[in-house]
């Protein structure tokens, strides 16, 4: 079959500018052919290149003293003590689960999990953060359930409890929904594999599933925006099977236990392109390729089809050849492909062969360290420049009632029932109220869980907003008594080329960084995914921050209830925020006003009281969206039991200042906790009491039962 002619149009299509496409001539002196237009365009788009946030990602923090490997690899890895290490990483799956949300949302989860397990660690836990459009929009009930179901069915197959995450829905998603995956792993500290190739004339192996024509140029349309050609782009979604991905977690970890691999690399997005482009520029080697030798499931495959797909569950790996007999016998045993298709080279070259024919030879270098990166021009969000005009005159409990009623902050047990939250049976937190726990089997350790951001802050302050993602984190995960360990970033904005969009970016990474600096929080793995727009309509600028913690054992875990006569503590300064807040959201269908400033040194100075005082705490939970009415609610909620607060003024009830917590004490410990805040010179107050059958907000007050019946079905009634 002849290869198209390389047009304008065709170089457009590939996503290419004609000012790359002039440096693509100018690198290789002459014109690429399709194959090599293909393997440029892969490794040069925005999913890939991080071409318009390299320039800014290297502000981040990523190295601490418990951090082994920081981003650059398939996931970041942290030292837990004992010679065990947590291998983590969250990344989008936005575009191809909007264009078809099961398999889409499906592969996003089998896509992190390899990045884990490339790593050698087995997984121990995942968790999703969700953003969908309004539900009275016509396709949102569709994408709700079937990103829902696919991240149930693989997860659920594969074998890894779900522990955690979010789900928001605002109009800014109606055409593009985003979903995020995080999943966590535990290897040895000495038996963590990497992705950079060594030793020339080294075997180049293929594992895995069979390639097919699925997910043919997925890394490119990830770098678009969509349009109404959007179900064209159908065939660039990849389709998933867990119970491979099962099969190959188990023949690798074999395989790793043998001895045999020199390096090992995922093929994600952009398939055995990126796969083998990224082995060979970290280690500084070419790579040659005989595409014959790759195991397909479609016949008269193409070079450039073989190249760009992205099936999944497979892999690449640079073999010890005197270990290529047992490498073998152990995926002939998982019933798994296992195929020599290259070897390694001294020059840098990407060669590939394709029946007998040379489809592509290119300086590999070029392809990904030496990407194009840009410096693009942007301007800063305006500041706020007027409070919110006033406050909404509305009652407490219609307040409470508009935010519980809401498939925002309703109960989300209609979602994450859906998934396998106990599988392993290690999990000691399963999701519904704060962070996840799951124990370090065979330990007395355990990893906490948390996944967060407010995208109507980012909107209004990207710089508050980027720090209040990662304090939100950081408070999550203190509030069940983990001390935060690292982060990994999930960049979800618009279109980077409008300078309002990179200002947005900009600002958001500035307080990102600088929470991660103030809050011991290094940013070890992350993904950057831009171009989420719809006919020129941006999403809200959502940086999701994944964050991990460390209990050094189950008795330092913070996990009660709230009983009959506990006291409703708050930690940390009310002064009754009410701008972007959640209450004006939901109640009266308004966004104004600035985000809530983060003061850092609060943050760090209540977190680690609250870690200190643990034992003092029957339960707790941090303060954010919907402020201490909310927070109370569901806490009292989850006990079964009333709850009283003493405020009238809805700011005092629903305002979301940061760094703040609420507890329930004890009445035989009050007096202990209040001493001790009095020396750390942390701020603590009595909010009001648990109990009784009623919840009373500023003498305001309705049935316990009626308020619970409301948040346990708000989220079925809208999406369900």
């Amino acid at each position: 079959m002849p290869e198209p002619m390389i047009t304008e149009e065709l170089i457009a299509a590939h996503g290419l500018s004609p000012d790359e496409y002039a440096r693509i001539l100018e690198i290789i002196g002459r014109d690429p052919t399709y194959t090599e237009l293909g393997i440029f365009s892969a490794m040069w788009n925005e999913h890939c290149s991080y071409k318009s946030s390299k320039k800014w990602l290297r502000t981040l923090p990523t190295t601490g003293p418990r951090v082994i490997c920081g981003p650059g690899e398939n996931a970041g890895v942290v030292d837990i003590g004992d010679g065990q290490a947590v291998i983590f990483k969250m990344e989008s799956h936005n575009h191809p689960s909007y264009i078809e949300p099961h398999q889409g949302a499906a592969t996003g989860v089998g896509g992190i999990l390899r990045d884990v397990f490339t790593m050698g660690a087995r997984p121990i836990a995942a968790m999703d953060s969700l953003s969908f459009g309004m539900p009275s929009h016509p396709k949102t009930a569709h994408l709700v359930k079937g990103v829902v179901e696919g991240i149930g069915s693989y997860g659920n197959c594969f074998g890894v409890p779900n522990v955690g995450g979010e789900v928001r829905f605002h109009p800014s998603y109606d055409g593009n929904c985003l979903v995020n995956a995080f999943a966590a792993g535990l290897a040895d500290t000495d038996r963590i594999f990497y992705s950079a190739a060594s030793g020339v004339g080294m075997p180049v192996v293929y594992l895995g599933a069979k390639t097919g024509r699925d997910g043919v140029g997925g890394a490119t349309m990830a770098s678009a925006e969509f349009d109404d050609t959007i179900e064209e782009k159908r065939p660039t979604v990849q389709v998933g099977d867990p119970f491979t991905e099962k099969r190959l977690l188990e023949a690798c970890l074999e395989l790793m236990a043998s001895g045999s691999v020199i390096s090992i690399q995922d093929m994600g997005a952009a398939g055995l392109t990126c796969s083998a482009v990224e082995m060979g520029d970290k280690g500084g080697l070419g790579i040659r390729l005989d595409l014959d030798r790759v195991p397909t499931r479609e016949s008269a495959m193409t070079a450039y089809e073989m190249m760009l797909s992205e099936s999944q569950e497979r892999m690449l790996m640079v073999l010890k050849p005197e270990r290529e007999a047992e490498a073998r016998a152990i995926f002939d045993k998982w019933d798994l492909d296992f195929a020599v298709v290259g070897e390694t080279i001294a020059e840098d070259r990407f060669l590939i062969i394709h029946g007998n024919e040379t489809k592509a030879d290119l300086p590999l270098s070029k392809l990904a360290s030496s990407a194009p990166e840009y410096d693009r021009p942007w301007v800063p969000t305006p500041p706020v420049s007027r409070p919110v005009a006033e406050v909404p005159q509305i009652g407490p409990i219609a307040g409470l009632k508009a935010l519980i009623g809401s498939p925002n902050y309703a109960a989300k047990a209609w979602v994450w029932e859906q998934y396998d939250t106990s599988v392993m049976a290690d999990t000691v937190r399963a999701p519904g109220l704060g962070a996840g726990v799951v124990r370090v089997h065979g330990t007395p350790k355990a990893l906490a869980f948390t996944s967060d951001v407010t995208p109507r802050y980012v909107m209004a302050n990207p710089y508050e907003g980027g720090k209040q993602a990662v304090a939100e984190a950081f408070r999550n995960l203190t509030a069940v008594g983990a001390l935060p360990l690292a982060a990994t970033d999930n960049l979800n904005f618009g279109n980077p080329e409008k300078p309002r969009i990179m200002g947005q970016l900009v600002g958001a990474i500035k307080g990102i960084a600088a929470a991660c600096k103030a809050l011991d929080m290094p940013i070890v793995s992350g993904n950057v995914s831009l171009y989420n727009e719809t006919d020129g309509t941006a999403i809200l600028p959502t940086p999701t921050i994944g964050a991990v913690g460390l209990l050094a054992t189950l008795d330092e875990m913070i996990a009660g209830h709230p009983v009959t006569g506990d006291s409703v503590m708050v930690v940390g300064a009310t002064a009754g925020h009410l701008g972007q807040s959640a209450l004006l959201a939901e109640a009266v269908g308004r966004e104004e006003g600035d985000a809530p400033p983060v003061d850092l040194a609060a943050e760090r100075a209540n977190g680690d009281f609250l870690r200190a005082n643990r034992q003092l705490l029957r339960a707790a939970t941090d303060l954010s969206d919907g402020g201490l009415a909310l927070a109370a609610f569901e806490m009292a909620e989850a006990a079964g039991i009333g709850v009283t607060l003493d405020a009238k003024d809805i700011g005092q009830l629903f305002g979301e200042d940061q760094a703040r917590y609420l507890v329930a004490v004890a009445p035989e410990n009050l007096a202990a906790l209040t001493a001790a805040a009095d020396r750390a010179g942390v701020p603590l107050h009595r909010a009001g009491s648990f109990g009784g059958p009623d919840v009373r907000l500023g003498g305001d007050t309705a049935p316990l039962a009626e308020l619970s019946s409301l948040y346990r079905t708000a989220f079925a009634k809208a999406v369900g």
